[in-house]
């Protein structure tokens, strides 16, 4: 949309996998992702987390940070703990996301993000004026892969070769958001990898607002 010559990014819906190359009922949620990462409209993350390590086989995408942002998510959703494969999408609903058109439910039962405006432009992120639930929300950079096969050797999938889409490789915390216009420097990405930017209230809560590059 163009309004007085500024380009202003379109909503997203944005759909986090949690799952794991150790984990043999995951490779159907990661071809579910697969199925909806180029949909309009939709931001697909894939978080690998790391406590099925411990079956034979160290997922190779996995971080300690990436575990710990699902744990965030279980309470506010009604789980009593963490588990794989768990499809979350918009910080505020989930399901297993195994199953034929599981994901794509969720997606329409969700809608877009409905936070302030967000855009990556120029080495800046701008975020635009709105509501911050609880006075402030977290501003996260998301840098991730767009496409990659993994060959697993051991554990539960041994003699697979996994596809994965949109694999994040690195969660960070850029700042805060208040309600205000505020404008966040953008670092530049480096290895080839793609950006995401995150505006999402504290502790596990909804997504406010998102961007990609």
């Amino acid at each position: 949309m163009m309004l007085g010559g500024t380009a202003f990014a379109q909503p997203l819906t944005v759909v986090e996998l949690f799952t794991s190359q150790g984990c043999s009922s995951c490779p159907p949620a990661n071809a579910n992702l697969i199925k909806v990462k180029d949909q309009p409209g939709v931001l697909a993350l894939s978080f690998n987390v790391t406590y099925w390590d411990y079956l034979g086989w160290k997922d190779i995408f996995g971080r300690e940070e990436f575990t710990q942002r699902q744990v965030r998510y279980e309470p506010s959703l009604g789980r009593s703990g963490p588990f794989t494969p768990q499809v979350v999408v918009n910080g505020g609903a989930d399901a297993v996301g195994a199953a034929s058109g599981e994901i794509e439910q969720l997606i329409s039962a969700s809608g877009h993000t409905k936070g302030p405006m967000l855009s990556l432009d120029g080495g800046k992120i701008s975020i635009g004026t709105g509501s911050a639930p609880a006075g402030r929300a977290d501003v996260w950079l998301v840098r991730y892969n767009k496409g990659v096969e993994v060959p697993v050797a051991r554990g539960e999938n041994t003699g697979r070769t996994l596809p994965h889409a949109n694999v994040v490789h690195s969660l960070e915390k850029l700042g805060s958001w208040s309600g205000d216009a505020t404008t966040l420097p953008l670092p530049a990405a480096s290895g080839g990898l793609s950006t995401a930017v995150l505006v999402q209230s504290p502790g596990g809560g909804p997504i406010l607002a998102a961007a990609a590059d």
